[in-house]
């Protein structure tokens, strides 16, 4: 089914008007070129008379007003085919709905019903512990931690951009977003840039052989798998320019500037908040919370400052931590611009109270591939670029 209609009933239609057409259009003859006697029946340029000018047209065959709402892709389902995706919608939200259950069951009763600050507390918790034991653990569990963030984030990036009506190469753009931290850590900046050559040669490929793809697609793809990995890869950099334990501690002080940032600018913007950052892409963000942030951001980087084989003055600390949290706040803003634009709320549900793993990361990419940078250029962390 196509617009709302069968395609029989659509003939149907097409052949009543062609119909009324032949019974009320008079049968002129044609120009001194054709045969004598012959007649058409075309109804076109030059063929109408002044009377035919005021005919009513034939009804539309196929009405607007009867299409289906949704992207154009979604006409193409059968009934059998749309009855069998929701069965499936169905089944896998009785699957959730069941886990919910027993999770429930085992959950003692007095940590049942808890509140929204207390569900958002615990998956803090739990996020919070989990980084600063992968980040403290060593080179490898970092990576994977990083390797794994970089997939779910890329995978939350195309499903929201995919209902935004954008047809992403969800498969080639998250493999890439996961390779990019591996690369940059066995072959540092060459190998980043072979990751990059490698996914737009595969999207170049994707985009000649599959007709249904589109050049905003193709970009697409490969900004969500640089956006989710490529940015993170300053974390490698920064960890690998310092010998243990100092990189480790150096990437969880970076951390916690991006949470203090956050945790700043939230505490002093709702209590006192009153001129808006941006009111129509995060309406709670004010100047006031923006300026406190980067107070908090400037802290963690003065202490980055004392670790040993980093260095850096307490000018550059002060410099950086401003330019680092003002980064933040632009990653934050920018993922909230592309909630709005796809119309979602949270990017995801894998962290309960806050959303998606992408809400919790927007502002790190930024500011790790821009402290990454800084430090580099600045000389504070040993670290060769080829």
């Amino acid at each position: 089914m196509r617009g709302g209609i069968s395609e029989d009933e659509k003939k149907s239609r097409a052949r009543a008007a062609r119909e009324r057409l032949r019974q009320s259009a008079p049968r002129r003859k044609r120009s001194e070129g054709c045969e004598a006697g012959e007649t058409g029946e075309r109804i076109g340029f030059g063929l109408l008379s002044e009377e035919d000018e005021g005919r009513e047209l034939p009804p539309l065959v196929c009405d607007p007003e009867m299409a289906p709402p949704g992207p154009p892709w979604h006409y193409d389902l059968t009934d059998e085919e749309a009855q069998a995706r929701q069965e499936k919608r169905e089944e896998r939200q009785e699957k959730r709905d069941q886990l919910k259950q027993r999770a429930l069951d085992k959950t003692p009763e007095k940590l049942r019903n808890p509140s929204d600050l207390q569900v958002r507390f615990r998956t803090g918790a739990v996020y919070t512990a989990v980084t600063i034991v992968c980040v403290l653990a060593g080179n490898v569990p970092m990576l994977l931690m990083i390797m794994a963030v970089a997939g779910i984030c890329a995978g939350e990036f195309f499903y929201m951009l995919r209902s935004d009506a954008k047809l992403p190469n969800e498969m080639l753009g998250i493999i890439a977003a996961v390779l990019y931290p591996l690369s940059v850590y066995l072959g540092g900046l060459i190998g980043a840039m072979l990751v990059s050559l490698a996914l737009l040669l595969a999207l170049l490929v994707w985009y000649v052989f599959w007709l249904k793809a589109r050049i905003p697609d193709v970009g697409v793809s490969f900004f969500g798998a640089a956006y989710t990995g490529l940015l993170l890869c300053g974390l490698i950099v920064i960890r690998a320019s310092l010998p243990a334990p100092w990189g480790g501690v150096v990437v969880l002080l970076l951390f916690l500037s991006v949470w203090a940032n956050d945790a700043f600018a939230y505490l002093v913007g709702s209590k006192i908040g009153r001129h808006k950052l941006a009111p129509r892409t995060s309406p709670k963000k004010s100047w006031e919370g923006f300026f406190a942030g980067l107070v908090g951001s400037v802290l963690f980087w003065c202490a980055i400052s004392f670790v040993p084989g980093v260095t850096m003055t307490l000018v550059q600390a002060i410099a950086f931590g401003v330019v680092a949290g003002c980064m933040g706040v632009l990653g934050d803003l920018a993922e909230s611009r592309i909630k709005r634009n796809s119309g979602f709320k949270d990017s995801g549900t894998i962290m309960p109270g806050h959303g998606g793993l992408l809400d919790r990361s927007d502002s790190l990419f930024l500011t790790s591939i821009t402290a990454a940078i800084l430090m580099v250029a600045g000389g504070c962390i040993p670290y060769t670029l080829f």
